[in-house]
């Protein structure tokens, strides 16, 4: 394999043998899949301004680099504007990789010679990588060996890479598809690894529905620099996006004054959802429960209600489906049945046979503390909480937001969620 520390600096010789400058760069066309090839040499000739050679009249680049052509004969390549160059751009800046899912830093690129073509190949993030660019490569390794450690090499293939370029919309868009299909707790590890022009670029072109879901799996202090970077239509849309509960402590977090603008952006529907979340405290069931979740009209058969759900907007939402809740017109709740056993039923079955009638509940006072307990004592997934004055549902607390009171949020937000 070809480096490009290797190439850099090296004597460039015409197919006559007459040195005609050394090599500053090498540029490839990023866009091309899965290995871009090589477009051109960039040529540092003294101070004359640079020179750009075309790969076809490249005959080798290692052990030297040699073209095909004398001097005279060389047609410069036109860079258009949409090269990448593998030392200015490459070098020492921050990819994403995205079969491990980690931010890392480029130490050197891999060339190879394919189909009579020099490709880039991949990335080496080793220390390797960085002690082949010092020169000193050789050494280490002998001495590695000497001392039975002999070095390692990493080298993430160029498929497997989100390259970052800040102000480039193509580059930017072909990165941000990568990332977006990342597990979103995977996004916003990465976004916490990069630096903050970068993860603002990407963040700019992710859609708004990702941009939620990576904002439910990061903790507080990321959510709240991340929205303040964005302008305050797009952060009222993004909000709309989020679970409820989610969102509300996020606006909860927030500057009163911020609070407010955004509420005002927001639909009248979810705004409203909002406030009727901020006027519960922090760490009560109100506060910490969602209004997202399945429900259906007494009266039915087992095969209406599943009939009803898959046309429901509510059930639609309920991304943790579990439980589904019997509520009549004025949200009043008749009783409870798992999903398993609405599927099980026989589809004539009424939802008075398979329901339990006396599920256990909480008011929107109850302590965070209070609800963590019961879920953990009758093994639940999800607890409706019910207002006792009005006789009336007002949403559930999950499990995971339950045991937030007991478990460090880092280790909460890892629960899978299969409720």
């Amino acid at each position: 394999m070809l480096y490009v520390s290797q190439l850099e600096g090296q004597r460039v010789w015409d197919s006559w043998g007459n040195i005609i400058g050394r090599c500053k760069d090498v540029l490839t066309n990023y866009v091309e899949k899965p290995f871009p090839h090589l477009l051109a040499l960039v040529l540092k000739d003294g101070d004359r301004e640079d020179r750009f050679i075309p790969a076809h009249q490249i005959t080798s680049l290692f052990p030297s680099i040699i073209l095909n052509v004398p001097k005279e004969q060389i047609k410069p390549y036109q860079p258009t504007g949409q090269e990448l160059w593998l030392a200015d751009q490459m070098l020492d800046h921050q990819i994403v990789d995205i079969e491990g899912r980690r931010v890392v830093r480029v130490n050197d690129v891999q060339l190879a010679h394919v189909q009579e073509k020099y490709r880039l190949t991949g990335v080496d993030v080793s220390g390797r990588g960085l002690l082949r660019r010092l020169g000193v490569e050789p050494i280490a390794d002998k001495f590695g060996k000497f001392i039975n450690h002999p070095l390692s090499k990493t080298v993430i293939p160029w498929q497997d890479i989100a390259y970052l370029q800040e102000g480039d919309p193509i580059q930017l868009g072909i990165s941000r598809e990568k990332i977006s299909k990342l597990p979103p707790v995977d996004i916003a590890t990465i976004l916490n690894g990069l630096n903050r022009n970068t993860g603002q670029a990407i963040l700019a072109e992710m859609d708004n529905e990702t941009l939620a879901d990576t904002l439910e799996e990061s903790p507080s202090s990321t959510q709240i620099a991340i929205l303040s970077h964005l302008d305050s239509e797009r952060a009222a849309d993004i909000l709309e996006e989020m679970d409820p509960d989610e969102a509300a402590d996020l606006l909860a977090d927030l500057p009163d004054e911020t609070t407010y603008k955004l509420l005002e952006l927001m639909e009248d529907e979810e705004a409203e959802e909002m406030r009727s979340l901020l006027d519960f405290p922090d760490n009560s069931a109100g506060g910490i429960m969602t209004t997202e979740f399945a429900w259906i009209p007494p009266d039915l058969t087992s095969r209406e209600a599943l009939s009803f759900l898959r046309s429901s907007k509510d059930a639609l939402e309920d991304e943790q489906m579990y439980y589904i809740y019997v509520i009549d017109d004025d949200w009043k709740l008749h009783g409870v049945i798992t999903l398993r056993d609405l599927v099980m039923a026989a589809p004539d079955s009424k939802l008075d046979e398979i329901l339990d009638p006396d599920p256990i509940s909480v008011s929107p006072l109850t302590s965070q503390e209070d609800v963590a307990y019961l879920v953990a004592k009758y093994d639940l997934l999800a607890v409706p909480v019910i207002d006792t004055d009005r006789d009336e549902m007002l949403g559930v607390v999950t499990v995971d937001d339950a045991v937030d009171a007991v478990l460090p949020t880092a280790w909460k937000k890892r629960l899978p969620r299969f409720f």
